[in-house]
Order: C-alpha cells, then structure tokens, then sequence
C-alpha cells in the first residue's frame, strides 16, 4: 500500500502546479461552461487513471528511461521527432507561465506590481538551473501533499458555505470570456491531454523502474481518480463562488483569503513553492533538450531562457493559460492517438499469437 501511495503521490504531484493550485486553469476549462463543466470534470475521473495506467504499463514494456523511447515508438521516426521538439518547446511555455503566475501572485495577494514577481521567480529559477538544487526541489516538493489537502479543504469549505442568494451563478459562469475550447467535452479532454503529456516521461519512467510493479499500476488508478477529484471539488468551489471569482487571476488564492488573511497568506506561500517546483524542472528539461548539463554553454544559456521566460511573463498569465495550456493538450491529443493504436496492434498481435499457438 506504501508504494501504491508514493506512486499516486508522484502523478499527483507532477500534475497539480500546473494545472491545477491557481483555480484559473480549472476556470477556464471547467467553471465557464457551468453545469456541463462539472459533467467535464466527472469525465476526467475516468480518463486521468486508464492514461496513467497506461504508461506505467508502456513504460515497462519499452524499459522507458526517457520520454524520447516512447514517443518515437508511439509516433514513429519523423512524427515523433516533431512531437519531441514540440513538447520541450511546451515545457518552456510551462515555464513562463509560472513565471508570468507569480506576478499574478504578488500583485493580488501583496498588491505589488506583477514585474515584481516575474523577477524574483526568474532569478530564482536561474539560480537553481546554475546550481543544480535538486535538494531544494526535494523539500519543496514536500509542500505538494499539504498544498493538496489545503487546496481541498478549501474548496469543499468554499462550497458549502456559499451565498448564492438571488444570484444566478450558471449565467454568471457562462460569462467567462476565456474559454479554453468552444466545447465543455472538448475543454475536458484538453485539460487531461496537456497535463498528462507533461508527466509522459515520468509515468513511463516509473513503469520501467519501479520495482513493484503491480503497486505502480494501482498508483497510477489511485493518482488519476485523485486528480479527477480534484478537479471536481475545485470547479464546485469556483462555480458557487463565481460571482465573486470573475477576473481574477488566482481564483484559488482568492477564495482562500476571503476566508481569513492567515490561510491566504499561507496558500500564497505554498502557490509559490509550487510554482518554483513546476518551473525548474521545465525549463531544466528544455534547456538540457539542446545543451549538454554542467558545461558553460548549458549554463549560458540557462541565464537566457531565465531572462526570455521573463520577459514573456508580461503576456499575462491568464492569456498564457488561455493559448498554451489548449494547444499543449491539441499535442498531447497526438500522443494518445499513437497510444490507441500501439494498444490496437498490441492485442491484434496478441491474438494472433493465440491463434498460431491453438493451431
């Protein structure tokens, strides 16, 4: 039970800070649609397991010490080459939208301008990528569990205690601008396809590496019924308080201030914490995608990335969210096509097998 644990704890972790501890990721691909955005993340709760299971069960069969073995062997040769650039590319466009999220942070919560933030999270993601502190990545992601069950907390407390009182929180859901797709269904599946292309490499990995391999099954299920969950009660929180969460940036950091200054102060800490824990090891993946690690070319131009995922910040992070997330997911729709596929030759093969063997 430990190991199915830490593994459901591992895809969890890996998929929270970025796509779901702001609130506005969830806004945009669940809360605007209403009624038919909380059906959306009922459909999640079925898709984050079969696909995480998926690639631990991938992972071993290709002994996947990258994600590279297994998107060339999902795509082939010269689609996954492209698919590979694609998603290193992405992992940067990650990267700046955590950057661009703590100007957010710093201006909503400490009224301080967004420039602000965008500075102190990339010089410190510069300072990590230079120094390599994987330890410091170790103890922040520590947070991850306490964010979890924080971020929960909140949203059920959020939700039983809203006042929708002669407000009309469906039509005033149905007014979010930002919408990540023109289609609740759609806007689900983009929300699962883009956060599971990030954790490809991961999940694979475990497959191939885990010694206990039935307990990396069961905590791929356990981690995706998790996530899918997540995605429930946080859209039910945002769609009883909607009418007090429409523009807002940080849907999340608000409903936690609203509560008391202390618990916002402490969720700020913690977004933070999972904004560095999502940003470093992205733009450590692009950066170490065309440079090799500790030399002076992969340090210079980690100083570059740092300062171009700063710049971009000023795009806003909810535009970041609105253009890289979905079409982020519209890539990861490709990987899981080859998945289809890869599972419908698999068994053809299977049976074929069975047959030579009968006869």
């Amino acid at each position: 039970m430990k190991d199915t644990l830490r593994i459901a704890g591992v895809y969890v972790g890996t998929i929270i800070g970025a796509g779901f501890a702001s609130g506005q990721e969830i806004l945009q691909f669940y809360t605007g649609y209403g009624w038919w955005g909380i059906l959306g993340t009922l459909v999640t709760v079925i898709l984050y397991p079969l696909l995480g299971y998926y690639l631990v069960v991938l992972g071993k069969r290709l002994n996947a010490l990258s994600h590279k073995s297994v998107i060339y062997h999902l795509c082939g040769k010269y689609l996954g080459f492209v698919i590979d650039l694609l998603l290193a590319f992405f992992l940067f466009g990650v990267g700046v939208i955590m950057v661009a999220g703590s100007g957010s942070l710093f201006e909503q919560q400490f009224g301080l301008k967004p420039a602000v933030g965008y500075a102190i999270m990339a010089v410190l993601v510069i300072v990590a990528l230079l120094l390599s502190l994987q330890r410091l990545l170790d103890v922040i992601s520590i947070i991850t569990p306490f964010a979890f069950v924080l971020v929960i907390i909140l949203a059920i407390y959020a939700t039983m205690t809203a006042d929708t009182t002669g407000v009309d929180i469906d039509a005033i859901a149905r007014t979010q601008e930002q919408l990540a797709s023109p289609n609740w269904l759609l806007s689900a599946a983009l929300h699962v396809s883009f956060n599971v292309a990030i954790t490809v490499s991961i999940m694979a990995i475990v497959g191939a590496t885990e010694k206990n391999y039935q307990a990396a099954k069961r905590g791929a299920v356990l981690g995706g019924i998790i996530l899918g969950i997540i995605a429930l009660v946080i859209n039910l929180a945002m769609y009883f308080n909607i009418h007090d969460l429409v523009g807002t940036d940080m849907p999340v950091l608000l409903i936690a201030t609203q509560i008391s200054p202390v618990i916002g102060l402490a969720m700020a800490v913690i977004l933070l914490a999972m904004i560095f824990n999502t940003a470093v090891p992205s733009l450590y993946t692009f950066t170490a995608r065309f440079f090799t690690v500790d030399t002076q070319r992969f340090r210079v131009a980690a100083v570059v990335v740092g300062i171009v995922a700063f710049s971009l910040g000023f795009i806003g992070f909810t535009d970041l969210v609105n253009t890289i997330y979905p079409l982020l997911g519209y890539v990861g729709f490709v990987i899981f096509a080859g998945m289809a596929v890869n599972l419908f030759r698999t068994k053809r093969a299977e049976s074929t097998n069975d047959v030579k063997v009968f006869h």
